[in-house]
């Protein structure tokens, strides 16, 4: 186990070293200038020439990359304040460290995430198991066709018509708002409780129909129909033999959905006005920021690839005939 850990986190560096070079090639195709931008109307060639050599425009993106990869291990100073290792660089859109920036957005799009996967992994897989469960009959037929028609929804569709119906039109909850959860437990929770309801909807009919199908499959399966045969009741062979067989599947992919909705969910902040990562990401594009941009990216990437060394991981304690090799 050691030994796959330490291989997969040495691929992982690699993989955030390519991801945060290309990031930085493909800022520098941009045909915006972002010291012109910082510069305004009345800009001259000299003060355009000394922002560019502020932001270290002026250098070729290979040299601004190196530069910013090592401040990471060494730390820097920018605008006369410092930035202690780990640094990710300066805003100069915002004037901050992008650290200090990104610490501050994370939580909403943590708490956004966290109450969604709650709600979703539940009512998701509980359904999808009552389905299988009930296999051909009413209530699996009503489960998978109200998970397909609500997986067919979409956040920008879903979202304002929830904002519609439960805030503006009825007013049973509160428009959303980020409160932190130290501050005020139940003020975090009903500020999140429209847009985790509306995630929860749309990826509750995902893990309901992955986990009927991952459930049908497994009871179909010869070790199954040898322990029925054993004489083993059914909720015996359901649990431990089909559940535990079709995990495999439902944690790949939820360790997979977890990073990329911690990384940042870009039309779900935008739709209910959340200054998470996702919105962050958007802003720091339009204002052509490129360290927050890098910033964001890495972070996100960081997660995802993560999460997905935790599923690998867990993979050997799910099914035993998994092995690391």
């Amino acid at each position: 186990m050691l030994r796959f850990l330490v291989r997969r986190t040495l691929g992982a560096l690699v993989i955030l070293l390519i991801v945060s070079m290309i990031t930085y090639a493909l800022f520098f195709a941009i045909p915006a200038d972002p010291a012109r931008l910082y510069c305004g109307k009345t800009c001259t060639p000299e003060n355009l020439a000394l922002i560019r050599h502020d932001m270290g425009f002026d250098k070729a993106w290979p040299v601004q990359f190196w530069n910013w990869l090592s401040t990471i291990f060494t730390g820097g100073t920018f605008n006369g304040v410092h930035c202690s290792a780990p640094c990710f660089g300066y805003s100069f859109a915002k004037q901050e460290l992008v650290g200090g920036i990104l610490a501050d957005r994370f939580p909403t799009t943590l708490s956004l995430t966290v109450g969604s996967a709650v709600i979703f992994l539940v009512f998701g897989i509980g359904t999808g198991m009552l389905a299988a469960r009930k296999q051909g009959k009413a209530t699996d037929k009503i489960a998978s066709s109200a998970s397909l028609l609500a997986s067919s929804m979409q956040i920008y569709v879903a979202g304002p018509l929830a904002l519609w119906l439960l805030c503006y039109s009825t007013n049973l909850l509160e428009l959303p708002k980020y409160v932190p959860f130290t501050e005020d437990p139940l003020g975090w929770a009903g500020g999140l409780l429209v847009p985790w309801i509306v995630l929860s909807l749309i990826w509750t009919a995902n893990y309901t129909r992955m986990t009927r199908s991952s459930m049908v499959e497994q009871l179909s399966e010869d070790y199954v129909r040898t322990a029925r045969a054993k004489g083993m009741s059914g909720s015996s062979v359901f649990m431990r033999y089909a559940w535990r067989g079709a995990m495999g599947t439902i944690v790949t992919v939820f360790g997979i959905d977890l990073g990329v909705l911690l990384g940042g969910a870009i039309i779900t902040e935008t739709t209910f006005s959340l200054q998470g990562l996702g919105e962050l990401a958007i802003h720091s594009f339009r204002d052509s920021d490129l360290s927050l941009l890098v910033g964001i990216t890495v972070v996100a990437a960081t997660l995802i690839v993560f999460f997905n060394i935790i599923v690998d991981a867990a993979y050997a304690l799910i099914d035993p005939r998994i092995r690391l090799a």
